[in-house]
């Protein structure tokens, strides 16, 4: 390994947007064939997702819905002060899950599934007629960003209702959803949180770092130090000074929080400067 990579001189390119409205309505739609096939113990499986269960999953996905919906489509006023930053906003988002899983426990699975099936035809038909390139009305928190556009937003909301049905799938052993259609642009959002994970990382302008993920929804980008901070990039720089290599099941469990850190650290593959190549491990593209 050998020196550092200046942003676009050695054949990287800047991440471009990525456009997932289309993909709600079919993820939607699989997730209730998923729910309507349940028989009554699997509703009461453990998840991956902390003391949840498979029915407290479905109702979180339910209040993702219909915040969704009223705040953004119809909104809905905020009820007091917004957090100040990351940490109150993470301690109020875990309230408001607690308090709604806690609520929805009152809600049979039937009705559940009806209630996700009528705000997810909602939710996709929402988020399909926005401008991508509008401005959100919340910025995405994991990347760091003060504001963010529509596309990003739409690409945060896919990826946590991707990996909440990917919860469900692992906990009553269903396939799951990770053919490329819905792989490649889970981790392609995902990978969004690395310029924020790498913030603090001092580093000389032009230094890169490259991440490989192999599999067929994997590939090469680049995080490279720019005055401003670190900035993502498709490919890999000709002059890393390091390189972070995984698959691709390990990358989207990493990112997502679905992985023991130690495991994804056994998998995790580095050459060149190990304390710079080891951040990715700190990498999350949720609130947690």
């Amino acid at each position: 390994m050998s020196g550092p990579a200046a942003a676009g001189a050695d054949g990287v390119r800047p991440v471009e947007p990525v456009f997932v409205a289309g993909l709600l309505r079919p993820l939607s739609s699989e997730l209730i064939r998923l729910l309507r096939g349940l028989a009554c113990d699997d509703w009461l499986r453990p998840t991956r997702a902390g003391d949840w269960r498979v029915r407290d999953v479905a109702a979180h996905l339910l209040d993702v819905d219909c915040r969704k919906l009223s705040l953004h489509r119809d909104a809905m006023p905020l009820a007091g002060d917004p957090p100040r930053d990351e940490g109150a906003l993470l301690a109020l988002l875990n309230r408001l899950n607690a308090e709604w899983v806690a609520a929805a426990s009152r809600i049979g699975p039937r009705l559940l599934t009806d209630l996700l099936e009528l705000t997810g035809c909602q939710v996709a038909d929402y988020l399909e007629s926005l401008d991508p390139f509008g401005r959100a009305r919340f910025p995405v928190a994991w990347a760091g960003e003060a504001e963010s556009a529509h596309w990003f937003d739409i690409g945060r909301e896919f990826t946590e209702r991707w990996h909440h049905q990917q919860q469900i799938r692992e906990a009553i052993g269903a396939p799951l959803l990770t053919e490329a259609r819905w792989l490649r642009p889970a981790i392609e959002v995902s990978l969004r949180a690395l310029p924020h994970a790498y913030r603090s990382a001092a580093a000389a302008p032009g230094t890169a770092v490259v991440v490989e993920i192999r599999g067929a929804s994997g590939g090469a980008w680049s995080l490279v130090r720019n005055p401003a901070g670190w900035g993502l990039f498709v490919g890999a720089s000709d002059r890393p000074t390091a390189c972070a290599r995984l698959d691709e099941d390990t990358a989207w469990r990493l990112l997502l929080k679905a992985i023991d850190p130690e495991l994804a650290a056994g998998r995790l593959e580095i050459e060149g400067d190990r304390g710079l190549g080891s951040l990715l491990l700190s990498a999350l593209a949720v609130m947690a």
